[in-house]
């Protein structure tokens, strides 16, 4: 697994904190802290049962590994807001605080005293960032990744997501509006609040198969043989010779003639590829990419 680039620091000296649990908000204050943001993180004291030492984050106690990893470099403490004494470290936390980062249903923000219009005349420089399941009036509606990738047509057959494509996709919503938040903060001197919902980030990642690029059928959809997934020798390689230069290097190594993309579209072209591709081992075939200049990546089994 390849590691992110590295971000440019544009956050640097911007303070943000976090009241964000499970996976959105988490995965977005990593991603601010890794372009400069200094971060800290109010969480909820761990549950009665816990084992000592664990988070008050329910990602803390299933998954402690991707835990550790979004909070490298987070000043995290305890604080249960609805005590006298969490609220008490909340408002110490907003007054040096640039931008605050929720993922709290607008009615539970209500009762933490975290109303925006509330929250703007105590601290007017101070942006809020919330993180919502569904925009608008739909934001009190109980939701979570996979129904919202449900709602928008990227749930197939009984089978689950391999990732949670909502989530990060939030997440990295959430961190572009620190970054537009930040900016109008600079412009006009004034706190701002924007709103990201895990729905909108799924409906932007399904916009390639509302306009039918993904489509059974279409050229990206399994329509363009040069565009596929296919079984190999010992198994499996990811094919993607969209481009004609592309796809005529693929024809030629599987002894096809090439005459156009009209060609990929072809069912014999399909079988002929197929075909060559299951004689072929994932070394060979890894060799033929850089022989051939042809994009693939082989896969096991």
């Amino acid at each position: 697994m390849s590691q992110p680039t590295r971000l440019a620091p544009v956050l640097k000296g911007v303070r943000l904190l976090s009241l964000c649990l499970n996976l959105p908000g988490p995965a977005a204050l990593m991603r601010c802290r890794q372009m400069g943001a200094r971060c800290a993180k109010l969480e909820p004291p761990p549950p009665a049962g816990a084992p000592a030492g664990a988070s008050g984050d329910p990602m803390g106690l299933y998954d402690p590994a991707a835990y550790g990893l979004m909070h490298q470099g987070v000043r995290v403490r305890v604080a249960d807001l609805k005590t006298t004494q969490g609220q008490a470290a909340l408002h110490r936390e907003l007054a040096k605080t640039d931008v605050l980062l929720t993922s709290f249903r607008p009615s539970a923000l209500s009762k933490l005293g975290l109303d925006w219009k509330l929250l703007h005349r105590q601290y007017p420089a101070l942006s809020l960032v919330a993180i919502v399941g569904a925009p608008g009036a739909r934001a009190e509606e109980p939701g979570h990744d996979l129904t919202y990738l449900a709602e928008h047509d990227l749930v197939s057959g009984l089978n689950l997501p391999p990732t949670l494509y909502a989530d990060m996709g939030g997440s990295l919503m959430a961190s572009e509006a620190v970054l537009k938040a930040v900016l109008l903060q600079t412009s006009t001197g004034k706190g701002h609040r924007l709103e990201v919902a895990l729905s909108d980030a799924a409906a932007y990642l399904a916009l390639p198969r509302a306009w039918g690029l993904t489509r059974p059928g279409a050229a990206i959809g399994g329509g363009h043989a040069g565009y596929r997934v296919y079984p190999c020798r010992d198994g499996r390689v990811a094919i993607a010779a969209l481009e004609p230069h592309f796809a005529r290097a693929l024809c030629s190594a599987a002894g096809l003639p090439f005459s156009g993309v009209a060609t990929m579209l072809q069912p014999a072209s399909h079988d002929a590829i197929a075909a060559f591709v299951l004689g072929q081992s994932r070394q060979a075939l890894d060799r033929l990419a850089l022989e051939k200049d042809i994009p693939l990546f082989t896969l096991p089994a």
